[in-house]
Protein backbone atom coordinates (compact mmCIF):
# COMPACT_ATOMS: atom_id res chain seq x y z
CA UNK A 1 0.00 0.00 0.00
CA UNK A 2 1.27 3.41 -0.94
CA UNK A 3 1.90 5.95 1.80
CA UNK A 4 -1.37 7.83 2.12
CA UNK A 5 -0.21 10.27 4.80
CA UNK A 6 -1.44 13.73 3.85
CA UNK A 7 -3.24 16.64 5.47
CA UNK A 8 -6.95 16.16 5.93
CA UNK A 9 -8.83 17.44 2.90
CA UNK A 10 -12.46 18.15 2.13
CA UNK A 11 -13.70 15.69 -0.51
CA UNK A 12 -16.99 14.43 -1.90
CA UNK A 13 -17.89 10.95 -3.09
CA UNK A 14 -20.87 10.54 -5.43
CA UNK A 15 -22.21 7.00 -5.83
CA UNK A 16 -22.13 4.45 -3.02
CA UNK A 17 -22.61 1.16 -4.80
CA UNK A 18 -20.65 -2.05 -4.33
CA UNK A 19 -17.39 -0.27 -5.09
CA UNK A 20 -18.05 3.30 -4.03
CA UNK A 21 -19.26 2.52 -0.51
CA UNK A 22 -15.96 1.00 0.72
CA UNK A 23 -13.80 3.37 -1.36
CA UNK A 24 -15.40 6.38 0.29
CA UNK A 25 -14.96 4.63 3.63
CA UNK A 26 -11.20 4.32 3.08
CA UNK A 27 -10.99 8.06 2.36
CA UNK A 28 -12.60 8.74 5.73
CA UNK A 29 -10.95 6.09 7.89
CA UNK A 30 -7.58 5.33 6.30
CA UNK A 31 -7.04 8.83 4.91
CA UNK A 32 -8.68 10.83 7.69
CA UNK A 33 -10.36 13.11 5.16
CA UNK A 34 -13.60 15.06 5.58
CA UNK A 35 -15.98 13.20 3.29
CA UNK A 36 -19.41 14.28 2.10
CA UNK A 37 -21.32 11.59 0.23
CA UNK A 38 -24.23 11.53 -2.19
CA UNK A 39 -26.22 8.55 -3.39
CA UNK A 40 -29.40 8.55 -5.43
CA UNK A 41 -30.89 6.13 -2.89
CA UNK A 42 -30.62 8.25 0.23
CA UNK A 43 -30.78 5.25 2.58
CA UNK A 44 -27.39 4.12 1.27
CA UNK A 45 -25.88 7.50 2.14
CA UNK A 46 -27.44 7.30 5.61
CA UNK A 47 -25.93 3.84 6.09
CA UNK A 48 -22.53 5.16 5.03
CA UNK A 49 -22.54 8.09 7.46
CA UNK A 50 -23.77 5.82 10.27
CA UNK A 51 -20.73 3.62 9.69
CA UNK A 52 -18.02 6.12 8.76
CA UNK A 53 -19.16 9.53 9.99
CA UNK A 54 -18.79 12.43 7.61
CA UNK A 55 -21.84 14.03 6.05
CA UNK A 56 -24.40 13.26 3.38
CA UNK A 57 -25.92 15.64 0.85
CA UNK A 58 -29.25 15.64 -0.92
CA UNK A 59 -27.80 16.48 -4.36
CA UNK A 60 -24.48 16.11 -6.21
CA UNK A 61 -24.15 19.91 -6.28
CA UNK A 62 -24.56 20.18 -2.52
CA UNK A 63 -22.00 17.45 -1.92
CA UNK A 64 -19.45 18.99 -4.29
CA UNK A 65 -19.77 22.68 -3.39
CA UNK A 66 -16.95 22.87 -0.82
CA UNK A 67 -14.87 19.88 -1.94
CA UNK A 68 -11.29 20.07 -3.21
CA UNK A 69 -11.68 16.75 -5.04
CA UNK A 70 -14.97 15.14 -6.07
CA UNK A 71 -14.99 11.38 -6.66
CA UNK A 72 -17.59 9.66 -8.77
CA UNK A 73 -18.51 5.98 -9.10
CA UNK A 74 -21.77 5.44 -11.00
CA UNK A 75 -23.15 3.22 -13.76
CA UNK A 76 -22.78 4.33 -17.37
CA UNK A 77 -22.16 7.26 -19.69
CA UNK A 78 -25.48 8.96 -19.05
CA UNK A 79 -25.04 8.62 -15.28
CA UNK A 80 -21.66 10.35 -15.49
CA UNK A 81 -23.12 13.14 -17.62
CA UNK A 82 -25.99 13.66 -15.17
CA UNK A 83 -24.19 13.38 -11.84
CA UNK A 84 -20.86 14.95 -12.75
CA UNK A 85 -22.57 17.59 -14.85
CA UNK A 86 -24.73 18.71 -11.93
CA UNK A 87 -21.82 18.62 -9.50
CA UNK A 88 -19.55 20.68 -11.75
CA UNK A 89 -22.11 23.46 -11.81
CA UNK A 90 -21.48 24.06 -8.11
CA UNK A 91 -17.70 23.54 -7.88
CA UNK A 92 -15.08 26.17 -7.19
CA UNK A 93 -12.50 26.81 -9.94
CA UNK A 94 -9.58 24.42 -9.73
CA UNK A 95 -11.61 21.57 -8.23
CA UNK A 96 -10.83 18.08 -9.51
CA UNK A 97 -13.42 15.50 -10.54
CA UNK A 98 -12.06 11.93 -10.46
CA UNK A 99 -14.44 9.50 -12.12
CA UNK A 100 -14.03 5.87 -11.03
CA UNK A 101 -16.91 4.64 -13.20
CA UNK A 102 -16.20 2.34 -16.15
CA UNK A 103 -17.58 4.23 -19.15
CA UNK A 104 -16.58 5.13 -22.70
CA UNK A 105 -13.44 7.07 -23.46
CA UNK A 106 -15.64 9.42 -25.49
CA UNK A 107 -17.72 10.54 -22.51
CA UNK A 108 -14.55 10.99 -20.44
CA UNK A 109 -13.13 13.31 -23.09
CA UNK A 110 -16.47 15.11 -23.28
CA UNK A 111 -16.53 15.69 -19.51
CA UNK A 112 -12.88 16.74 -19.48
CA UNK A 113 -13.66 19.42 -22.04
CA UNK A 114 -16.71 20.57 -20.05
CA UNK A 115 -14.55 20.76 -16.93
CA UNK A 116 -11.88 22.75 -18.75
CA UNK A 117 -14.47 25.29 -19.93
CA UNK A 118 -15.51 25.78 -16.30
CA UNK A 119 -12.00 26.08 -14.89
CA UNK A 120 -12.09 22.56 -13.41
CA UNK A 121 -10.17 19.33 -13.95
CA UNK A 122 -11.63 15.93 -14.89
CA UNK A 123 -9.76 12.65 -14.46
CA UNK A 124 -11.08 9.37 -15.86
CA UNK A 125 -9.92 6.86 -13.24
CA UNK A 126 -11.56 3.43 -13.64
CA UNK A 127 -10.51 0.71 -11.22
CA UNK A 128 -9.80 -3.01 -11.28
CA UNK A 129 -9.84 -5.44 -8.39
CA UNK A 130 -13.54 -6.00 -7.82
CA UNK A 131 -15.53 -5.79 -4.62
CA UNK A 132 -12.80 -7.48 -2.59
CA UNK A 133 -10.22 -5.01 -3.87
CA UNK A 134 -12.44 -2.09 -2.93
CA UNK A 135 -13.17 -3.45 0.54
CA UNK A 136 -9.51 -4.23 1.22
CA UNK A 137 -8.24 -0.99 -0.29
CA UNK A 138 -6.00 -2.66 -2.87
CA UNK A 139 -7.51 -1.57 -6.17
CA UNK A 140 -5.61 -0.84 -9.35
CA UNK A 141 -6.48 2.68 -10.56
CA UNK A 142 -5.70 3.70 -14.15
CA UNK A 143 -5.99 7.43 -14.75
CA UNK A 144 -6.33 9.71 -17.75
CA UNK A 145 -6.27 13.51 -17.71
CA UNK A 146 -4.13 16.47 -16.70
CA UNK A 147 -0.83 15.36 -15.09
CA UNK A 148 -0.80 18.11 -12.44
CA UNK A 149 -4.39 17.31 -11.41
CA UNK A 150 -3.40 13.66 -11.17
CA UNK A 151 -0.49 14.53 -8.88
CA UNK A 152 -2.89 16.40 -6.58
CA UNK A 153 -5.46 13.59 -6.53
CA UNK A 154 -3.10 10.60 -6.39
CA UNK A 155 -2.50 10.65 -2.59
CA UNK A 156 -6.26 10.50 -2.07
CA UNK A 157 -6.72 7.61 -4.50
CA UNK A 158 -3.91 5.79 -2.69
CA UNK A 159 -6.30 5.43 0.27
CA UNK A 160 -7.93 2.57 -1.67
CA UNK A 161 -5.52 1.98 -4.54
CA UNK A 162 -2.50 -0.30 -4.27
CA UNK A 163 -1.45 0.94 -7.71
CA UNK A 164 -2.47 4.39 -8.99
CA UNK A 165 -0.96 5.18 -12.38
CA UNK A 166 -1.27 8.10 -14.80
CA UNK A 167 -1.80 6.61 -18.28
CA UNK A 168 -1.98 9.73 -20.44
CA UNK A 169 -4.50 12.37 -21.55
CA UNK A 170 -8.27 12.33 -21.08
CA UNK A 171 -9.72 8.94 -22.02
CA UNK A 172 -6.48 7.01 -21.47
CA UNK A 173 -7.70 5.59 -18.17
CA UNK A 174 -10.84 4.21 -19.77
CA UNK A 175 -8.91 2.78 -22.71
CA UNK A 176 -6.57 1.01 -20.28
CA UNK A 177 -9.58 -0.43 -18.43
CA UNK A 178 -10.84 -1.75 -21.77
CA UNK A 179 -7.57 -3.62 -22.25
CA UNK A 180 -8.03 -5.02 -18.73
CA UNK A 181 -11.52 -6.31 -19.55
CA UNK A 182 -10.40 -7.82 -22.87
CA UNK A 183 -7.72 -9.80 -21.07
CA UNK A 184 -10.01 -10.90 -18.24
CA UNK A 185 -12.70 -12.12 -20.67
CA UNK A 186 -10.26 -14.36 -22.52
CA UNK A 187 -8.64 -15.63 -19.31
CA UNK A 188 -11.97 -16.58 -17.75
CA UNK A 189 -13.18 -18.43 -20.83
CA UNK A 190 -9.92 -20.38 -21.00
CA UNK A 191 -10.13 -21.15 -17.30
CA UNK A 192 -13.75 -22.29 -17.60
CA UNK A 193 -12.88 -24.61 -20.50
CA UNK A 194 -9.88 -26.01 -18.63
CA UNK A 195 -11.88 -26.74 -15.48
CA UNK A 196 -14.75 -28.30 -17.46
CA UNK A 197 -12.25 -30.45 -19.37
CA UNK A 198 -10.64 -31.62 -16.12
CA UNK A 199 -14.03 -32.71 -14.80
CA UNK A 200 -14.94 -34.55 -18.02
CA UNK A 201 -11.55 -36.29 -17.96
CA UNK A 202 -12.22 -37.62 -14.46
CA UNK A 203 -9.38 -35.66 -12.87
CA UNK A 204 -9.36 -34.17 -9.38
CA UNK A 205 -9.86 -30.56 -10.45
CA UNK A 206 -8.59 -29.09 -7.20
CA UNK A 207 -5.38 -31.08 -7.52
CA UNK A 208 -5.03 -30.00 -11.14
CA UNK A 209 -5.24 -26.36 -10.08
CA UNK A 210 -2.64 -26.89 -7.36
CA UNK A 211 -0.25 -28.32 -9.96
CA UNK A 212 -0.76 -26.07 -12.98
CA UNK A 213 -1.11 -22.99 -10.77
CA UNK A 214 2.61 -23.32 -10.09
CA UNK A 215 3.44 -23.12 -13.80
CA UNK A 216 2.85 -20.93 -16.84
CA UNK A 217 -0.97 -21.20 -16.59
CA UNK A 218 -1.02 -19.32 -13.27
CA UNK A 219 -3.10 -16.13 -13.10
CA UNK A 220 -5.06 -14.10 -10.56
CA UNK A 221 -8.24 -15.64 -11.93
CA UNK A 222 -6.88 -19.16 -11.45
CA UNK A 223 -5.67 -18.39 -7.93
CA UNK A 224 -8.97 -16.83 -6.86
CA UNK A 225 -11.68 -18.44 -8.99
CA UNK A 226 -10.69 -21.88 -10.33
CA UNK A 227 -11.59 -23.90 -7.24
CA UNK A 228 -14.85 -22.03 -6.65
CA UNK A 229 -15.72 -22.66 -10.31
CA UNK A 230 -15.16 -26.37 -9.75
CA UNK A 231 -17.42 -26.18 -6.68
CA UNK A 232 -20.18 -24.37 -8.61
CA UNK A 233 -19.91 -21.19 -6.53
CA UNK A 234 -20.41 -17.98 -8.49
CA UNK A 235 -21.38 -15.31 -5.97
CA UNK A 236 -18.15 -13.30 -5.85
CA UNK A 237 -18.16 -9.64 -6.77
CA UNK A 238 -18.28 -8.51 -10.39
CA UNK A 239 -21.61 -9.47 -11.99
CA UNK A 240 -22.24 -10.75 -15.51
CA UNK A 241 -24.51 -7.76 -16.23
CA UNK A 242 -21.63 -5.40 -15.43
CA UNK A 243 -19.17 -7.36 -17.55
CA UNK A 244 -21.53 -7.26 -20.53
CA UNK A 245 -21.82 -3.49 -20.10
CA UNK A 246 -18.03 -3.21 -20.10
CA UNK A 247 -17.56 -5.51 -23.08
CA UNK A 248 -20.14 -3.49 -24.98
CA UNK A 249 -17.99 -0.40 -24.40
CA UNK A 250 -14.91 -2.34 -25.54
CA UNK A 251 -16.55 -3.58 -28.75
CA UNK A 252 -17.90 -0.11 -29.58
CA UNK A 253 -14.41 1.35 -29.18
CA UNK A 254 -12.93 -1.44 -31.33
CA UNK A 255 -15.37 -0.59 -34.12
CA UNK A 256 -14.13 3.01 -33.93
CA UNK A 257 -10.39 2.31 -33.80
CA UNK A 258 -10.28 -0.73 -36.09
CA UNK A 259 -9.08 -3.25 -33.50
CA UNK A 260 -10.01 -6.88 -34.21
CA UNK A 261 -11.36 -8.64 -31.12
CA UNK A 262 -12.81 -12.02 -32.18
CA UNK A 263 -12.34 -13.74 -28.81
CA UNK A 264 -13.81 -10.82 -26.87
CA UNK A 265 -16.86 -10.74 -29.14
CA UNK A 266 -17.33 -14.48 -28.70
CA UNK A 267 -17.02 -14.35 -24.90
CA UNK A 268 -19.52 -11.47 -24.85
CA UNK A 269 -22.02 -13.80 -26.52
CA UNK A 270 -21.20 -16.55 -24.01
CA UNK A 271 -22.05 -14.09 -21.24
CA UNK A 272 -25.32 -13.38 -23.05
CA UNK A 273 -26.05 -17.12 -22.78
CA UNK A 274 -25.36 -16.99 -19.03
CA UNK A 275 -27.81 -14.09 -18.78
CA UNK A 276 -30.34 -16.18 -20.70
CA UNK A 277 -29.90 -18.90 -18.07
CA UNK A 278 -30.79 -16.37 -15.35
CA UNK A 279 -27.20 -15.68 -14.34
CA UNK A 280 -27.31 -11.88 -14.61
CA UNK A 281 -26.07 -11.33 -11.05
CA UNK A 282 -23.62 -14.24 -10.93
CA UNK A 283 -19.96 -13.24 -11.05
CA UNK A 284 -17.90 -13.40 -14.22
CA UNK A 285 -16.47 -16.86 -13.47
CA UNK A 286 -19.99 -18.21 -14.15
CA UNK A 287 -18.91 -18.82 -17.76
CA UNK A 288 -18.36 -22.30 -16.32
CA UNK A 289 -22.14 -22.84 -16.04
CA UNK A 290 -22.74 -22.95 -19.80
CA UNK A 291 -20.17 -25.76 -20.12
CA UNK A 292 -21.50 -27.96 -17.33
CA UNK A 293 -25.27 -27.61 -17.55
Amino acid sequence: MADTATASRSVAFLGLGTMGFPMAGHLAVRGGHRVTVFNRTAAKADAWTARFGGASAATPAEAAREAEVVFLCVGGDDDVRAVAGEAMGAMKPGTIVADHSTVSAAVSREMAELARERGLFFLDAPVSGGQAGAENGVLTVMVGGDADAFARAQPLMACYGRSVTHMGPAGAGQLTKMVNQICIAGLLQGLAEGMAFAQKAGLDGHKVVDVIGKGAAQSWQMDNRAKTMLDGKFDFGFAVDWMRKDLGIVLDEARNNGATLPVTALVDQFYAEVQGMGGNRLDTSSLMTRLTR
